[in-house]
């Protein structure tokens, strides 16, 4: 029965890609994607009361025991990762209905974009290293695609530039995962915690680990290997930005959490105070990034890189706190971002376009998407009583109990910048006229198209309320999660089994 738990959220997604790329060619492919969506997430939310039953919960893929098989294994952080992956799934899958046209769907978008979801759930799942990069080839592979589906110039261009960075990951990636097996003999994430421990060699243990660190900081898009986000984010279709933004750099953020935690503890000193100043440039490159800006979706691709780097310094600053804080901050921010990105795309399609300068008049003619738009921006920037300002709140908490003064004001000045770019946004885009006189009303938009569009944007913004006004049981979620990855004895041990 565990077995059938660990494998439907990663199956149900697959299933769902084969049977939409056979009926692309009719209506049937979106309702089949919204269907399989939908399932995704009840499996998710059964893992995730499994979870909250045993504490962390392990299956064997064929019965091949660990560390010689595939494994698959889910704590709270991993649980509470699967379930916002299958809600962003179908809050994007909803969105999908009013967004993607035919043409897109007949080349595949649906599977393409279920495809992706399996890859994110399939990584946030795996106990081994090997198989946490196949899940990235398959998130590289699936995501390429969904990126230059349109076939447009700028959409190529950036494909090449997104593919090609993240190849030179996956090849520092997978030179790290050759040179630990040979150091250690096993890639079982579980067996690697005493093998990497007892590893003579420690000196190329850390030479490894710093391998890892490169390999899923590009993927995180931290500091200073973040180019290819800016570059490609703002070309696809707003569905595909907001899957993208709220999914695919907390992939590598969580491998970062999962492998230095776990494995690359022995140098802590030298690793993680590393990962202090490239979270604090990460912060400020992001945030000056997107004070430049004047796209809508161009600035929040560069806030993709700023909030990244608190999940990070949560990381970096390695205390139950800070730990808690970097697991609320990763969870809130999925939820702000992928729907920030879905209220761009009704704005594009209200007012014509994302450039700033060529847009406005959305307050008065939309009061409801203003609404929507100033719950998450307004969170994002961390005021109260929003998510944001508790994630925020937490990190800045754990650097002064460190007396890192230095790292909270810089968390403090971003969430000011963040302010800033936020207010940019809402000053041109909703309270300024339409430069060109257009009167972007509601009735512009077919309802066939905004209701599935506006729908999500509701449920996503409702979500960030829930947890801002009511942060405790989450708060305490992300403290156990927390508690699990600085002592992960029981991660160990249900993986390993009875296994000396």
């Amino acid at each position: 029965m565990m077995s059938w738990l660990l494998v439907m959220p990663i199956a149900i997604p697959f299933a769902t890609a084969v049977v939409a790329y056979l009926m692309r060619m009719s209506d049937a492919g979106r309702w089949i994607s919204l269907a399989g969506s939908a399932l995704s997430l009840l499996a998710s939310a059964a893992l995730m009361v499994a979870v909250l039953e045993r504490g962390v919960v392990a299956a064997q893929m064929s019965s091949w025991d660990a560390p010689f098989g595939i494994t698959l294994v889910v704590d709270y952080l991993g649980a509470v990762m699967v379930v916002i992956t299958a809600i962003t799934g179908l809050a994007t899958a909803i969105y999908a209905l009013g967004e993607i046209p035919a043409r897109l769907e007949k080349l595949g978008y649906h599977a393409l974009f279920q495809t992706l979801i399996a890859g994110v759930t399939g990584a946030f799942m795996t106990g081994d290293v090997f198989n946490l990069y196949v899940w990235f080839e398959v998130m590289l592979i699936s995501s390429f695609g969904l990126l230059v589906l349109g076939g447009s110039r700028e959409q190529l261009d950036a494909g090449i530039k997104y593919v090609a960075l993240n190849l030179v990951s996956t090849l520092v990636f997978l030179s790290g995962i050759g040179l630990l097996y040979g150091v250690t003999g096993t890639l079982n994430m579980a067996d690697l915690r005493d093998a990497v421990a007892n590893a003579e060699n420690q000196g190329l243990i850390t030479v490894i680990a710093m391998m890892f660190m490169v390999g899923f900081g590009v993927k995180a898009a931290v500091f200073p290997l973040f180019f290819w986000l800016p570059a490609s984010y703002h070309t696809p279709s707003f569905a595909v930005s907001a899957v993208f933004a709220g999914l695919l750099t907390k992939v590598g953020v969580y491998a970062l959490m999962r492998m230095f935690t776990l494995v690359f503890v022995g140098d802590i000193g030298f690793t993680h105070e590393i990962l202090i100043w490239v979270s604090a440039l990460t912060m400020l490159t992001g945030v000056l990034g997107a004070a430049a800006q004047t796209d809508f979706r161009k600035i929040l691709s560069f806030h993709i890189i700023s909030q990244i780097g608190y999940m990070t310094l949560g990381l970096a600053l390695y205390t139950p706190l800070a730990l808690m804080g970097g697991v609320f901050y990763l969870v809130h921010h999925i939820i702000v971002k992928a729907n920030l990105f879905l209220v761009a795309g009704v704005a594009n399609k209200l007012a014509g376009h994302t450039d700033l300068n060529r847009i406005g008049g959305l307050y008065k003619s939309s009061p409801l998407l203003a609404a929507l738009f100033v719950i998450p921006a307004f969170s994002l920037a961390g005021f109260p009583p929003l998510s944001g300002f508790w994630a925020k709140y937490l990190i800045v908490k754990a650097a002064i109990e460190l007396d890192n003064w230095l790292i909270a004001f810089v968390a403090l000045f971003v969430g000011l910048l963040t302010i800033f770019s936020m207010t940019k946004i809402w000053g041109m885009a909703f309270w300024k006229p339409h430069p060109d006189g257009i009167d972007p009303t509601p009735d512009r938009v077919p309802d066939k198209v905004r209701i599935p569009m506006m729908i999500p944007i509701g449920g996503l913004a409702a979500m960030t309320i829930l947890i801002g006004f009511y942060p405790e049981p989450f708060v305490q979620f992300a403290e156990v999660a927390a508690a699990q990855l600085l002592d992960p004895t029981d991660y160990v041990e249900t993986v390993l089994g009875a296994r000396p």
